[in-house]
C-alpha cells in the first residue's frame, strides 16, 4: 500500500482512538448508565393495588458509576433521593465489582491515548519493527478492546445478576421493600460498546495498512524457511 494511504489510515485511527478516550472519560462522570422504574411492593400489597393504581407505587430510578438519582414512590406523591456510591453504598454493593469497572474504564482510557499517540507516531514518523510500530498497534488497540468487553461483563453482572438497582432502592428502607419494575443500560453503558467496536476496527484498519497481524507468518517467509531446510 501506498505511504499516503497509510498514513491517511493511521490519522483516522488515531483520531477515532482518542475520540473514544474523551467519550469514555465524559462517560465516566454521568449518572447515565442504568435508566429504571422500582416497585414500592409493600405500599402496593396494603392497598391491593392493580391496574392504573400501581402508577402511585411506581418510581425511578437512574445512576452510574459515582452517583445517582431516584424518585420514591409509596402512594403518597414522588420524593427525589440523591445517593452516592462512595461512601454511602459500598457496604450493600459488590464492591469488587464495582471497583474493577472503574479501573478497567481507567486503563481503557489510558490505553486509547497511548494508541493514539502510537497511531500519530507511525503516520507520521519512523517506526521500528517492535513495540513502536505495528505491532504495539495491535496490542493497545487489543487491549484497549478488552477492556472495553471486560467493562460490559463486569456491570452487567453487577446490574443483573447482583440486582444493584434493587440493593439501592431498599438502602435505608426500613420497613419498605422495593422490588425492580423494569431496568435498561442507558447512554453511557452503549458509549463503552461503541468505543470498544473501534478498537476492533482500528485493529482491521492496521491490518488493511498492509501489516500482518503478530505471530504469523506471511507466505513468502515460509517458503524462505522451507528453501532453507532442504539446503541441509
Amino acid at each position: 500500500m501506498p505511504a499516503q494511504q497509510k498514513k491517511v489510515i493511521f490519522c483516522v485511527a488515531g483520531l477515532l482512538s482518542f475520540a473514544c478516550a474523551l467519550c469514555i472519560a465524559a462517560a465516566i462522570g454521568t449518572q447515565l448508565w442504568i435508566k429504571g422504574t422500582i416497585l414500592c411492593k409493600t405500599g402496593a400489597l396494603l392497598v391491593n393495588a392493580t391496574g392504573q393504581e400501581l402508577e402511585k407505587f411506581i418510581g425511578e430510578i437512574q445512576y452510574g458509576l459515582f452517583y445517582g438519582e431516584r424518585v420514591r414512590q409509596c402512594g403518597l406523591g414522588g420524593r427525589p433521593f440523591q445517593f452516592s456510591f462512595f461512601p454511602d453504598l459500598l457496604k450493600i454493593i459488590p464492591a469488587s465489582i464495582h471497583v474493577s469497572v472503574i479501573l478497567f474504564c481507567t486503563v481503557l482510557i489510558v490505553f486509547a491515548l497511548i494508541g493514539t499517540g502510537f497511531f500519530m507516531y507511525n503516520a507520521f514518523g519512523n517506526p521500528y519493527e517492535t513495540l513502536h510500530g505495528p505491532v504495539g498497534l495491535y496490542l493497545w488497540s487489543f487491549i484497549s478492546w478488552s477492556c472495553g468487553c471486560l467493562i460490559m461483563i463486569l456491570f452487567s453482572s453487577e446490574v443483573k445478576i447482583h440486582h444493584l438497582s434493587e440493593k439501592i432502592a431498599n438502602y435505608k428502607e426500613g420497613n419498605f421493600i422495593f422490588k425492580t419494575n423494569s431496568e435498561q443500560f442507558a447512554n453511557s453503558f452503549w458509549i463503552i460498546l461503541v468505543c470498544s467496536l473501534v478498537h476492533f476496527l482500528n485493529v482491521l484498519l492496521i491490518r488493511l495498512a498492509g501489516f500482518d497481524f503478530p505471530f504469523s507468518k506471511s507466505k513468502d517467509s515460509e517458503t524462505v524457511t522451507g528453501a532453507v531446510d532442504l539446503m541441509y
